[in-house]
């Protein structure tokens, strides 16, 4: 008797994550059986798919100067940092506490450009110790508090200027940073002028020019207008004197979360190459700040349903997972695909899916069409950026598991928190003075 072919399905915009027989798997890893063995929640990232991410940006960019580096508040878990520190990647961060990961996960500190708008002068100390390749500057303010540092230790911090190019990437107003109500960067019509004040620090040296206006941004028309502009102030900056050896244009390209169809790494820089050379800097170091883009669509949230509790207005399927390890959607009322790790026939319902924190905004989706019993386990899509680094402690619930699959291999990079860990660094009840 000859055996029926079988077609794997892979779900849209998720092409690591396809059923087999009706069940659940990333690249070669059955998550059902995943879950069974490390309890839920559960977060599983596919190297496969964090390494193909990277490689559509380096396609993308062949032939040219240039250097990648991942925005780690994306998703800063080790075993994710080691896996692109083995890949030549940079980083991008925005805390001493994420360069602290970065040397842990063996990256390179010359390949380490500090961003944010809040850095502390023990920050400054530790970066221009460690060596970083850049601060991204945000304020004047900072400009004196860096150049002051730098020339404490004797050194010349390395220095490049946020633009805030005032452009509207049309994206979620929590996310967006490039419009001038923003927190972020110098004003477009002041970056000349605090370019020639931080040329005359003697503790600064001037190395580059940085812009970043958001994330999750579907669309290249906001990429070229930012372009544009920037290219406009490096034009204005080297006609003043102060050369400018990198341009860095920042991140936040976005990834599938609903049908979104945002272009892909290796086809959108082509494009604005082009227009980069029509402008004549086609031969200048270019750097770039991925996050989301690096790490979301590869990985996925494993819960299981712990009740079913029908209503007269609304239908709630209560999972293990709640906002304290999925935030988005509660901060930024986003969507993930929710699907079902064993396929069945029974017929679908519409369910409100909801964890367990005592808040009513801890819902993980809103009106989804499952076929779920109690104890059976689901996957929320697209889990792999901004869950498990913005994760807490919220109830005192412990932090999810996490593991890294490689082909139909597994490791464990982050074992399941216990309350015993939670509690480990606190002082507990201390006697009352007198």
């Amino acid at each position: 008797m000859t055996a029926t072919a079988y077609t794997p399905t892979a779900l849209p915009g998720h092409p690591h994550v396809v059923y087999r027989h009706g069940k659940l798997f990333l690249d070669g890893v059955d998550l059902n059986a995943l879950a069974i063995e490390y309890g839920t929640p559960l977060f599983a990232y596919s190297a496969e798919a964090i390494l193909a991410a990277l490689a559509a940006y380096q396609r993308g960019l062949a032939g040219r100067d240039f250097m990648v580096c991942y925005a780690m508040k994306a998703n800063s878990s080790l075993g994710i940092l080691r896996l692109r520190a083995g890949a030549g990647c940079g980083f991008d961060i925005v805390s001493g506490g994420e360069l602290d990961r970065v040397l842990a996960a063996g990256g390179d500190p010359a390949k380490v450009i500090f961003s944010g708008v809040g850095k502390t002068e023990a920050e400054m100390h530790q970066a221009l110790t460690a060596g970083i390749a850049c601060f991204n500057v945000e304020s004047e303010q900072e400009l004196e508090v860096l150049d002051a540092v730098a020339r404490t230790l004797g050194l010349r911090a390395p220095v490049s200027i946020r633009v805030n190019p005032n452009v509207d990437a049309k994206t979620h107003p929590y996310i967006s940073t490039g419009l001038k109500g923003n927190k972020f960067g110098i004003a477009h019509e002041h970056t000349l002028q605090v370019y020639q004040r931080a040329d005359a620090m003697p503790g600064l040296r001037v190395v580059g020019i940085d812009c970043h206006i958001g994330s999750q941004i579907t669309r290249e028309e906001p990429y070229m207008d930012a372009m544009d502009r920037m290219l406009d102030l490096v034009e204005a900056i080297e006609t003043a004197g102060i050369p400018i050896a990198h341009i860095d244009f920042g991140g936040g390209l976005g990834i599938n979360y609903d049908g979104d169809q945002p272009p892909a790494a290796d086809q959108l820089w082509p494009r604005l190459l082009k227009q980069l050379d029509a402008r004549g800097f086609g031969q200048r170091k270019l750097l770039l700040e991925p996050g989301r883009s690096l790490v979301g669509n590869a990985g996925v949230c494993v819960s299981k349903v712990l009740y079913l509790k029908p209503g007269e207005q609304k239908n709630f399927c209560i999972v293990d997972a709640a906002m304290n390890d999925l935030p988005r959607p509660a901060m930024y009322q986003a969507y993930h695909a929710i699907v079902p790790l064993v396929q069945n026939n029974a017929p679908a319902s519409v369910w409100e899916v909801v964890g367990p924190v005592c808040e009513s905004g801890d819902w993980i989706g809103h009106e989804r069409s499952l076929a779920v019993q109690r104890g059976d386990r689901v996957a929320v899509l697209s889990a792999g950026a901004y869950c498990m680094s913005m994760a807490s402690n919220y109830n005192s619930r412990g932090r999810a598991a996490e593991i890294l699959v490689s082909g139909a291999s597994t490791q464990l990079i982050r074992r399941r928190e216990t309350s015993q860990d939670q509690l480990r660094a606190e002082l507990g009840t201390l006697p009352l003075a007198g």
